[in-house]
């Protein structure tokens, strides 16, 4: 817990229980979790908590880079605090969003043609591992 304090004070963050609470979840779930994920993993301990507060920290750790929003998805925004560029795979079949290692020189040097990056947001669209583990388990039997 004193970790998680001292990253929101790096980031000029009052570390609250709740925010404490939300960057544990992020910081433990490597699954990029929406507002309604950790709402509702969070309020199984903090029963008063309300998504408005949830938002609003997530909002508060973008505005000072400890999260990144991804927006793959039109109907979602979903949390990631791996904040150094990287892809993903967004699973069509279970939904999950994975963190893949893919080079990418142009992520490496934060610039294009003599244009600065600021934000790289790159993304594949497939099966997870899982998934097709399952599919050719379902096929074997």
């Amino acid at each position: 817990m004193e970790n998680l304090i001292k990253i929101l004070q790096s980031k000029n963050i009052q570390p609250s229980h709740q925010r404490i609470k939300i960057l544990e979840i992020l910081v433990k779930n490597k699954d990029h979790m929406n507002v309604n994920m950790i709402y509702d993993e969070l309020s199984k301990e903090i029963p008063t908590i309300s998504k408005t507060t949830v938002y609003n920290a997530l909002n508060t750790f973008a505005e000072k880079g400890l999260v990144h929003c991804l927006t793959i998805t039109p109907e979602e925004m979903r949390y990631d605090y791996e904040t150094k560029p990287h892809h993903h795979l967004l699973c069509k079949q279970c939904g999950r969003i994975i963190d893949v290692n893919v080079r990418c020189t142009y992520a490496e040097a934060m610039e294009i043609e003599g244009h600065s990056i600021e934000e790289i947001q790159g993304y594949f669209k497939g099966t997870c591992k899982d998934c097709l583990s399952r599919e050719n388990h379902k096929t074997k039997n």
